[in-house]
Order: structure tokens, then sequence, then C-alpha cells
């Protein structure tokens, strides 16, 4: 048989694996492996920026729910996926990035953009790993894969030097013996004792509630969630990036009696979610001091290094312990016990809703960023995958707009990255061609890859933006802040430009007939973008704070 190089091995390994996008910036030495890709049949979405690449895949994977691939040249190009790596592994995001490199035989030799990426990879990654054996890169693509989706999914990469990428081996010498074999999902049960210790504290609680995470998303456990909730008769709430596992507009969601039923609840259960700053470490004053902290993670590091004391901590797959709880619960746990406690949050919440002054100054112009953020609830369809990043406007958006369905919220998430935005919903539209993807970001973040609506243009991948354009970073109506002032910019005539279509808007009341035309270009199959001047409101105004939502 003839002879087949590492870059081939490369493409025909992914493929085994069923991948069927990738996300790259060309460049060598990746050139022959991203050549015989396209041979295979795999789509590749060229960016304009490798950090775009990292965080298409972040967005690609929580969608598709399995690992994503991004590609980059050797050196600077690797670098530039680190920062959207980072942000995937502080999201817990399976996504496969894999680097070209300086050949073997000249390392130490300062040869051409030669550097250390390994040790640049490690620290934000689960795992990273150098390909020396061209017969062994199936048996390791495949080890990427699983170790991705492995446990608490995460990013991993792959380092190819050149002249591995341009060797050759005879094709009978490759092992294919591992490649393509199935991605283990391992949903390991919690310890019975623990459930049953879990399952009697419920049952002497008055007041408690769950806060999940994505940890709910990564294990599809969206509906034992629900049926959890709905059989127990316990109010939740999720972190920003957890939303939709129930629906927003769900019975038991009281979105708005959020810091009072975190401040009054005597039984807190934590599901998939890291005690991070975004629950404020489920900490006093926040969280009473007396409540039982019980928690349900995959990691045990993560129960066992908890910042607050967890009295009963579960280590085990979401799905799966749900599924145990459920078991547990008929004629032990039932909704009527916690009705004074719902009672109380929907009174909380029914006069919170009837408080006046909610619409005001919400008609003037500059547009409001709420009131931009009701135009975009009101017009957006129930399905919608809702993509959010910036400031002010993530602020306001965390307010005010809702969703339905599980992982059809992204944004920055906790590692507070700015410029995530527009890939992350190209990486959603990819994954999801069928669904309206609508990304609604600052105008000062959007500058970080805004040259990313020329690849959604060149390859055909309709998403709505919209801009909430203050004129700089913050709000800062008094203009105290350095570096504040960016300008407005005219963006939608930038989308224009490259091949879109914008359109420019300063009246509240022209909003919703802009996302109407912008829709209808989108659903023709056309990028759009619709710039909206908003107001520099104080930071009085934010109700929710990031750590508060």
């Amino acid at each position: 048989m003839a002879n087949i190089t590492g870059s081939e091995i490369l493409a025909r390994a992914l493929k085994n694996e069923g991948t069927s996008d990738v996300f790259f910036l060309m460049g060598g030495p990746m050139l022959l492996a991203e050549t015989s890709c396209i041979k295979e049949g795999m789509r590749l979405i060229d960016v304009r920026h490798e950090q775009a690449a990292a965080l298409m895949g972040q967005a690609y994977s929580r969608l598709r729910q399995r690992p994503s691939v991004c590609m980059a040249a050797s050196g600077p190009g690797v670098i530039n996926l680190t920062t959207g790596v980072a942000n995937a592994l502080i999201d817990c995001a399976p996504v496969v990035a894999i680097g070209g490199s300086s050949a073997i035989q000249q390392f130490g030799r300062q040869t051409f953009q030669e550097i250390d990426q390994l040790a640049i990879m490690r620290g934000c990654t689960k795992w990273s790993e150098r390909v020396l054996n061209l017969k062994r890169i199936p048996e390791q693509v495949n080890a990427a894969f699983q170790k991705a989706m492995g446990g608490k999914p995460g990013p991993v990469y792959l380092d190819f030097p050149t002249d591995v990428l341009y060797g050759r081996v005879p094709e009978e010498e490759v092992d294919w013996s591992l490649s393509g074999r199935s991605l283990l999902r391992a949903r390991p049960q919690g310890e019975s004792a623990r459930v049953e210790e879990l399952v009697a504290a419920l049952s002497k609680a008055k007041q408690p509630l769950i806060l999940s995470g994505s940890g709910v998303i990564w294990s599809q456990a969206w509906r034992e969630l629900q049926e959890f909730v709905e059989q127990a008769g316990i109010p939740f709430y999720t972190t920003p990036q957890g939303r939709g596992v129930l629906p927003d507009d769900h019975p038991l969601s009281f979105l708005t009696m959020r810091n009072s039923a975190f401040h009054d609840a005597d039984l807190i259960l934590v599901v998939g979610t890291r005690m991070n700053f975004i629950i404020g470490h489920a900490a006093p004053p926040r969280f009473a001091a007396n409540a039982t902290i019980a928690r349900i993670d995959i990691d045990p590091d993560e129960i066992a290094s908890s910042p607050r004391k967890v009295q009963i901590g579960i280590v085990g797959d979401c799905k799966a312990v749900l599924q145990q709880l459920l078991a547990a619960l008929p004629g032990r746990v039932a909704p009527a016990r916690f009705a004074p406690w719902r009672k109380r949050l929907a009174d909380g919440e029914a006069a919170k809703r009837k408080e006046s002054g909610g619409e005001a100054g919400l008609n003037g112009a500059p547009v409001h960023p709420l009131r931009l953020c009701e135009e975009v609830k009101n017009f957006m369809r129930r399905d919608a995958i809702l993509v959010v990043d910036g400031q002010d406007i993530l602020n306001f958006g965390r307010q005010s707009m809702p969703t339905f369905s599980p992982a059809h919220r992204l944004n920055s998430g906790p590692f507070g990255m700015m410029g995530v935005g527009l890939p992350l919903g190209i990486g959603a539209k990819v994954a999801s061609p069928d669904k309206q993807v609508i990304v609604v970001h600052g105008d000062g973040s959007f500058g970080f890859n805004a040259v990313e609506m020329d690849t959604a243009v060149r390859h055909k991948i309709p998403v709505l933006i919209v801009i909430s354009l203050n004129g700089g970073w913050t709000a800062d109506p008094k203009n105290e802040k350095p570096g504040r002032t960016l300008g407005y910019t005219r963006w939608d005539k930038v989308c224009a430009d490259l091949g879109g279509y914008g359109e420019y808007v300063e009246r509240p009341e022209d909003v919703r007939p802009a996302l109407e035309r912008a829709q209808k270009k989108v659903d023709e199959g056309m990028v759009a973008l619709v710039n909206v001047k908003t107001a520099r409101i104080p930071g009085s105004t934010v109700q929710y704070s990031a750590s508060k939502t």
C-alpha cells in the first residue's frame, strides 16, 4: 500500500471521531492537515483570529453536547487560541484544540515560530500532549476526545510538530484499532447513604431552594431536574450560563426574589455548578449562616474544596443522582410541605412587578439599554439561542431577557472574558442552523472580534447582531473613567460593507421594526446588524451585578 502523511492520518482520525466542522485559521505547518480535512468531507470555517475559533468551538460543544475541533498554525497562532481555550476551561467545554509546531529534529535551534506550546497550553486545558509517532495518531486523537468529555468536560490540546504532519508511513502500519471508539459518558451514582441523608434533610426543611449550573447541561439532566423540582415543589435558580434547563417562566421560578430566597433558605441544594464568585461563594450574609448546604457534582475536588462547608456532599453525575433522588421522594417529600415558602416568594414577586416607576425613562432617546433588552425579549422566538456580551448590556440583559431551552443562553461566563459574543453566536448557529441566534453586544466588547462578521458572511452563517451603542466601555455618564470613550462607531455600515445588512436606530419606537427587517434578512441567509444608540445609565440602576445573577 502507499505511504500516508501524518496530516492525512490526522484528518481521517478526526472524521472517525465524528467531526463534521472545524474552526481554524490557515497557516504552516497545518495547511496539509486542513486540506486533508476538506477531502474527508469536513466543513472548514476559517476565522479572522484564532481566539474566535476556540470560542466558536465552545458554543458548538454546548449546543451539540460533544467535542468540537479548532486548529491553529504554530507559535503565535497557537498562542492566539489560548484565551478562547482558557474560557472553555472555566466553562467546562470540551474543545479539542490542535496546533502545529516546529519540527522535532530542529527543537532548540530557534527555528521559525519555535516556542514551548505545550507549556503554554497546559495551564488552560485539562490535558495537553505532543504527537511524536505517526502510527499512533488515531489513538492519540481518540484519547483527546475521550479526555475532553470524561468526567467534568473541558478543553484539550494536541501538538503536531511539522515533521510529524509531513512525515510518511506505510498506510498498513497505522494503528486504527482505537480510532472512533465510543466516547464514555460515565454516569456514576451518588453514595446511597448521602442520597438518603439529603432526602431526610429535605423532609425536615421548610424553605429549601435549588441552585443549578452548567453541569446539568453537560449531563443532559434537564428533564430529571424538572421532575425533581416539580415533584418536590422546591423553588429553583440557575447560574447565568445554566439558564434554560427549566424555562425562566416556570411556576417555581421566582427570578425577582433571588436575593431574598438566597438569604432566607434553610437548605440550599447546589447542583452541577461551582461555588464561586457568581453565587457569592454561597457565603453569609448573602446566604444564611445556618443554612444546610448540599452539593451534587461529578468532580470530588469541587466538593472537597468548596469555599463554604458542605454538610451533604454527593459525588456523582447530575442525571444519575437526580434519578436516585426521584426514586426516594415518594411518601417522604411532597410539594405541600413547602407551600408557605412558595407563596412567600410568589407574593414578593407579584409585589415587585406592581411597583411603580418600572417604565420610567424607557421611552426617551437615546434608547435606554433596558428598553433595548425588552424589545429583543418581545421579539425573539421562544427557542432562540441568546448570546449576550458586554458590561452594562450584560447586566441589563440578565434582568430582562429570559431563556426557555437548555444550553440556549451563552455569555462570558465565570471567566469574565469580553469579546465572546459574536464568535459564540457563530459557533451556536453552525451547531444549530435551524435556530434563531441573536447576539446582543456592547459596543466595546464587540470591537474585540467584530471582524468575525466577515467570517459569518463568507461562510453564510446568518446571525442577528444587536449592538448597544453607548459610545464606550461602560455607562459612566460623567465620563470619569480613563479610556472609557470609544465614540459612536457605525457598526451597521461596517456590516454592510462586509456583505451583510445593517441598520442604525436612535429612537425606541424604531427598534422593533428594525429587528423585524433584520431578521427577515437573516431568514434569507444574510448576516444582519442593528446598531442602537443607547443612553449612558448610571450603574446604580442595574439591579443585579455579575455576582448576583
